[in-house]
């Protein structure tokens, strides 16, 4: 059974087999989770992104996938990078939002990761709503992670205490 725990801090400091990045689509670094992960984990994140850029991702990693490198200087062994949707008030988005949690669950898997942190995706500057962005959060990884043997523990890793409320209301 895998267990559902939710950390108020910050995800750069996580001892994980590997950490989700809220990214952009260039995967080349940007602002909250993205920037804070690229800083700290130094060079060799940047340098794997370009290669997948320069391979796989020409035109960028599309909404609602992920994809994995390595985790450089962070306390973690990979960082799987996911980009969610930018909130919309007049386009229902909510099944990219759970596709990020859901692909990066699979390269999880794929890369035999058994413990993984997540941040809020798209619940900062992409401007989900934070209740919701927590709702369907934590509904994707309870569906996807029943019966599931190989992992052991998701953390979802809370920047702020309005975060950490709206996750525990939802769980």
């Amino acid at each position: 059974m895998v267990m559902i725990h939710l950390i108020p801090g910050d995800i750069t400091e996580q001892s994980v087999d590997a950490v989700v990045n809220a990214a952009n689509s260039s995967l080349l670094g940007g602002g909250g989770v993205d920037g804070a992960i690229h800083r700290k984990g130094g060079p060799e994140i940047l340098s794997e992104c370009r290669a997948l850029r320069a391979s796989r991702y020409g035109r960028g990693l599309p909404t609602g996938q992920a994809v994995a490198t390595t985790a450089g200087r962070l306390p973690a062994r990979w960082v799987i990078h996911t980009v969610g949707p930018v909130w919309s008030a007049t386009e229902d988005r909510s099944g990219q939002l759970a596709s990020c949690y859901r692909e990066s669950l699979r390269v999880a898997r794929e890369l035999g990761a058994r413990t993984v942190a997540f941040p809020a995706i798209s619940t900062g500057v992409y401007g989900w709503p934070i209740d919701d962005g927590a709702r369907i959060a934590l509904n994707t990884v309870r569906e996807e992670t029943e019966g599931d043997e190989e992992l052991e523990e998701v953390r979802f890793v809370l920047f702020d205490q309005r975060a950490y409320d709206a996750f525990t209301a939802a769980l």
